[in-house]
């Protein structure tokens, strides 16, 4: 899919949906060689940020954002995505969670980050970010943000396809590496909910999930968004039914035979 292809799908969907920011094309870079206009955090602000920020930045703002480890302050997104040269990711994200207390126990600590995406050390050297209708490359990864009716929507789209229900893997912490790094892995589309991160720094809205797909899949999701549920109406915003009487508090009715409201 070239730009104007790119940019006609965003459109699609963002009016389809009515969503409220942008969806996020995501790209995995073997080498850290930036678009032009792109911002790094490092060198546009002065300072370091997470993961999620730069998705928000590119989603809200609709901004460009190239990362390195130089721009990154989270560390367990960095292990995650191999910026650092920890032996074993999973474990040693697992000590962490067991040192601040968000699992119980060593068994805890082992199993958890069996189910965790985590890219390899040095794998990538850069992650690229933009608003889908303006990125200047194929993405690997598309996130779209969207309340429960929105992604409900989405997931009728894919699963219109092949009829295969779409996973999730929800854990309540680091859902960066559920909805950017698992769709590209997988070639799959994952359901996620933000994590604290995403709520803290990121300024995620209670009422946004994301749903993510591999990058080639998006002309598949607007087909799917066309289709499903076609003959019954389904779409959004959600239509209400309306096609019954409503029943009003007994005084409202003696009210009415007074009047003669209901002659």
């Amino acid at each position: 899919m070239d730009q104007s292809g790119r940019q006609e799908a965003a459109d699609f969907v963002a009016r389809d949906l009515r969503l409220r920011t942008f969806p996020v094309a995501v790209k995995f870079l073997k080498k850290a060689d930036f678009p032009d206009k792109t911002r790094r955090p490092s060198v546009s602000l002065g300072k370091r940020i997470t993961i999620c920020q730069a998705v928000t930045m590119a989603r809200l703002y609709g901004w460009s954002v190239g990362l390195t480890k130089a721009d990154l302050i989270c560390v367990p997104a960095m292990i995650a995505f191999g910026f650092t040269q920890v032996p074993d990711a999973r474990s040693t994200l697992g000590k962490l969670l067991l040192d601040v207390s968000s699992l119980k126990d060593e068994k805890a600590a082992t199993t958890e980050p069996q189910s965790m995406c985590c890219l390899e050390n040095n794998e990538y050297e850069g992650l690229l970010f933009a608003p889908l209708g303006k990125a200047a490359f194929e993405p690997d990864t598309v996130a779209i943000y969207g309340n429960p009716a929105q992604v409900m929507r989405m997931i009728q789209g894919w699963v219109y396809h092949e009829g295969r229900r779409v996973p999730g893997n929800f854990g309540g912490k680091f859902e960066c590496f559920e909805y950017l790094i698992d769709p590209f892995k997988s070639k799959a589309p994952r359901v996620a909910i933000p994590g604290n991160g995403d709520r803290i720094f990121s300024m995620t809205q209670d009422d946004e999930l994301v749903f993510s797909i591999p990058g080639e899949g998006i002309e598949l999701l607007i087909q799917g968004l066309q289709e499903a549920g076609k003959k019954i109406g389904a779409r959004y915003p959600i239509p209400f039914y309306q096609n019954f009487q409503p029943e009003f508090p007994k005084r409202y009715k003696e009210l009415g035979d007074e009047v003669g409201a209901y002659d």
